[in-house]
């Protein structure tokens, strides 16, 4: 048994050998995206712990940022996005509150609900973290050209879209796996 991962193109013609039908074309692009997120999350994993930061705790952050000034949303809505259970949104509130990075508050229109809100720790995280990842972006695209970078993009949300299309509620969490 081989000590390493084939490569690619390892991978791609011991598919072929064992399911003829197979189309190789078909399955590099779709083996090439799947193992470039792999190794993608773990860059993003690794300069997250540098900062301080988990992979859940970031995404709420994003979350926060995304909904705009003031920064502020409702739980239940972070937790549908990100696909959470209430209880596990909860757990993850709680360790942020100990960090300083959000606030959890009332709700002035509903005082039987909360909201949870950026703080400026929690922002200049963010900032760190977007610093980062752009660094490593940059380095990441450096064989393009602008023009293929753009065509990139325009084809890998061409393919993001079909698959939101088709299955909408993969963002979160599926039901049929609950």
């Amino acid at each position: 048994m081989p000590d390493r991962h084939p490569t690619l193109d390892e991978q791609i013609a011991i598919y072929q050998r064992e399911y003829r039908d197979l189309d190789p074309q078909v399955e590099k692009v779709v083996n090439a995206v799947s193992r470039l997120d792999r190794r993608m999350n773990v860059a993003y994993g690794r300069q997250l712990a540098t900062l301080g930061l988990s992979n859940p705790e970031w995404e709420v952050l994003k979350e926060l940022v995304m909904a705009g000034s003031p920064y502020q949303l409702w739980p239940g809505t972070i937790a549908k996005r990100l696909g959470l259970t209430p209880a596990a949104m909860t757990h993850r509130i709680d360790r942020m509150l100990g960090q300083s990075l959000v606030t959890r508050e009332r709700d002035p229109d509903n005082r039987v609900r909360v909201i949870i809100g950026l703080t400026d720790t929690g922002r200049e995280k963010w900032l760190e973290v977007m610093r980062k990842a752009s660094v490593f972006e940059e380095d990441l695209l450096q064989d393009l050209t602008t023009d293929e970078r753009a065509h990139l993009g325009d084809m890998l949300t061409r393919l993001l879209r079909r698959v939101e299309d088709a299955q909408p509620d993969a963002g979160g969490r599926l039901t049929d796996l609950d």
